[in-house]
């Protein structure tokens, strides 16, 4: 927003708690938000408290929530997500958090449907080798962690 009369601290705060109510928000989402508003750090830190107090953000919920959408959704590994939740500066602690929230036997089904998805999708593919790394870069690159991907590797 650039207009020439800053916000005050009050219409920032509300303009920062339907921001959070709208969807989860993370620390940094917010700060950035909030700078983009006008505001100063001291400002940011104190109205970044308030939010936190009232819960309208809570980084452990948070990185939950985007741990499940990104898995459900997306299909993404624990890596891939472990990741975009430390670009977003997730603590380590709510990343351990969202990340043992993700239902074992779900991952694991998930896994197995992509892996017969990617190995239907290279029934062309003449050369073993070549079939067997293209299905594992995929798995990779999608987050899941190489020793499961190893295992599902082994019984082809």
């Amino acid at each position: 927003m650039n207009n020439n009369k800053s916000l005050t601290k009050e219409q920032a705060l509300q303009k920062a708690k339907q921001y959070c109510a709208y969807q989860e928000r993370c620390h940094s989402e917010v700060k950035e938000k909030l700078y983009s508003l006008g505001m100063h750090k001291n400002e940011v830190d104190e109205l970044l408290s308030v939010l936190i107090c009232e819960n309208f953000l809570n980084e452990e919920r948070f990185a939950i929530q985007f741990a499940g959408g990104k898995f459900r959704i997306k299909q993404w590994g624990r890596i891939k997500i472990k990741h975009a939740l430390k670009y977003k500066q997730v603590s380590d602690y709510c990343i351990k958090k969202a990340l043992s929230s993700i239902n074992e036997p779900d991952y694991r089904y998930t896994l197995q449907k992509l892996f017969d998805q990617k190995l239907k999708s290279l029934k062309a593919e003449k050369n073993i080798f070549i079939k067997k790394r293209k299905l594992q870069d995929h798995l990779i690159q999608k987050g899941f962690e190489t020793a499961l991907v190893q295992q599902l590797m082994n019984g082809l």
